[in-house]
């Protein structure tokens, strides 16, 4: 009995090679991330993504949950979670929790990922911070999906690394995130859009927006980042890999930052 296309089992096993090597990134989410799927579609061929999860918190998208979600202790267990595959980075994967106490709390969510045995360690606000310094941006527009207060923390966050804040729209969401529609994201990049922005960052990572980053750049003139795309391209960077986005100007400045 042979297998597929009349070649015998013992002959294909033979023929076949692979799976290719694979490199990981380690993905920290909060509980309620809906956008695993988003995060693959940078990754390369070779790169595997080790996703988990921080606890559900009973809390509508507020400070609190921002707050509760980066707890320390929950975020060093969740590290912990993901280092039996041996990832060579750890991204946290959530701009609310990353930004929400400020630049001394995302330096301390790094250093507890490292602390719990992460060869390295990136956060959300982080990488946005980065990629605003690689593209030479100190004007920014954003669009989120939060409350008030929440969108205020980033604006206080960007302020705190020089960067200044020239407008800002949110959709005042409690929750759900995940079932904003591409239209959405559309009407609030426009609505926050100015023309002394240098670029336009869109928060959240339960937020979609792979498919929309290389038409909206194009309208609007200008780098368009979002809070998926900048996570996995500092990972990925990290490693000294590039992302895979087409029309991406972010994607397209890849370079290995220096050792």
């Amino acid at each position: 009995m042979t297998g597929g296309r009349g070649m015998a089992p013992e002959d294909f096993l033979g023929a076949v090679s692979g799976p290719a090597p694979q490199r990981g990134v380690g993905v920290v989410a909060p509980f309620d991330l809906a956008m695993d799927r988003e995060l693959w579609r940078w990754a390369p061929e070779n790169v595997t993504l080790y996703v988990t999860r921080t606890a559900f918190v009973p809390v509508p998208m507020t400070v609190e949950m921002a707050s509760l979600i980066s707890d320390e202790a929950a975020v060093h267990s969740a590290t912990r979670d993901l280092l039996s595959p041996e990832p060579e980075v750890v991204a946290y994967a959530c701009a609310s929790g990353s930004f929400v106490d400020g630049a001394a709390g995302e330096r301390n969510l790094t250093t507890v990922m490292r602390e719990a045995g992460a060869p390295a360690a990136v956060t959300t606000s982080g990488a946005l911070v980065e990629a605003l310094g690689v593209l030479g941006v100190r004007r920014v527009a954003i669009a989120t999906p939060y409350v008030e207060n929440v969108t205020e923390r980033l604006v206080g966050f960007l302020g705190e690394h020089d960067v200044e804040v020239v407008t800002s729209v949110g959709l005042g969401l409690l929750g759900r995130i995940w079932k904003v529609d591409y239209r959405q994201v559309v009407d609030i990049v426009r609505s926050a859009d100015r023309p002394d922005a240098e670029a336009m960052f869109i928060s959240c990572t339960n937020l979609p927006t792979y498919d929309i980053i290389g038409p909206l750049e194009q309208e609007l003139g200008k780098p368009v980042l979002t809070a998926n795309q900048v996570t996995m391209w500092a990972a990925l960077r990290t490693m000294g890999l590039p992302a895979v986005a087409p029309q991406q100007r972010l994607v397209g400045a890849f370079d290995v930052p220096a050792a």
